[in-house]
């Protein structure tokens, strides 16, 4: 048994190091740095709620230099920023680009500091694809089940040979640390290479969180004790905006969009990925008690 612990303890030591190798230090907020993956080479990609600057961005790499980077594009929607570094620096990490499973011995590591620092879990949950609360869209689920610390988002989620998955965040669930997969990194990175960001779907209202009536939720469906408890009210339509163009109007209540209900803000920026840009969505609303039911045709933030 010691000996196969003993094993154990080697091997991740030995992935720590192999995967170290590619783990960077981001000198762009207060206090301590956050952390980023050199994904390719002369490029990093790191948690974008961590990177607070967009120029003359001070990378710490593995061997203890210093670089200067710029920022080559963000996407808030799956907490990724991509930065660029001169000269190809660094070595690229080793990533494997297979879905993750439950139960997965996994690392998540970081440099906070000058030296990498590491935290040992398993995977405790994956599912299919999801939006984020900001309507990105990310390839797996995966919930993990070890420390994130200070510092560590943006920083690797390793296996046991050293192969970097994803990477680690708790920017995109609450009180849950969870990853961000290779392949959606590598989706993400290519599109904002091209046009520098990703730009969400937009509809053009501004909306609050109210609790249907009884005589609100029997008009939904016929179906009182199944229809939800919560909806939307419309507060706001900016004029010649998707939502306004729909017929969408003040004191409608949004109960369900694009097949999915709306009890918080959140669920609309959830529904608006930038892939239904151009598309025609339907939104069920309440006016007057009554339900109808709107096409929209999502439309682009005009100040992204």
């Amino acid at each position: 048994m010691s000996s196969t612990l003993e094993a154990l303890s080697n091997d991740l030591a030995g992935a720590v190091e192999r995967a170290g190798r590619s783990v960077v230090a981001i000198h762009a907020r207060r206090r301590i740095p956050s952390s980023g993956v050199l994904w390719r080479p002369g490029l990093v990609v790191a948690a974008d709620h961590t990177v607070h600057k967009d120029d003359d961005v001070r990378v710490t790499l593995p061997d203890g230099t210093d670089a200067r980077a710029t920022v080559a594009g963000r996407d808030p929607t799956t907490d990724v920023c991509v930065l660029k570094l001169p000269d190809g620096a660094g070595e690229a990490a080793t990533v494997a680009r297979t879905p993750l499973r439950v139960g997965q011995l996994v690392l998540a590591l970081g440099r906070p500091g000058p030296s990498v620092t590491a935290s040992l879990g398993i995977v405790s949950a994956v599912g299919p694809e999801w939006r984020t609360w900001r309507g990105g869209r990310v390839d797996q689920f995966v919930r993990l089940d070890l420390a994130i610390y200070d510092g560590f988002s943006g920083g690797p989620l390793v296996d046991a040979a050293g192969r970097v998955l994803g990477l680690g965040t708790s920017g995109l669930a609450r009180a849950a640390a969870v990853a961000i997969p290779a392949s959606t990194v590598d989706r993400v990175a290519d599109q904002l290479l091209a046009g520098g960001r990703i730009r969400p779907g937009y509809l053009g209202i501004g909306t609050q969180p109210v609790k249907l009536t009884e005589a609100m939720r029997g008009h939904l469906r016929g179906a009182g004790d199944r229809a939800p408890e919560w909806g939307l009210m419309v507060v706001a339509v900016e004029p010649n905006a998707p939502a306004d163009r729909a017929g969408m109007l003040l004191g409608d209540v949004l109960v369900v969009l694009d097949g999915q209900p709306t009890a918080d803000p959140r669920d609309v920026l959830a529904a608006l990925g930038p892939d239904t840009i151009g598309r025609s969505i339907e939104a069920t609303v309440l006016r007057a008690g009554t339900p109808a039911t709107l096409s929209i045709t999502v439309g682009e933030h005009p100040s992204r």
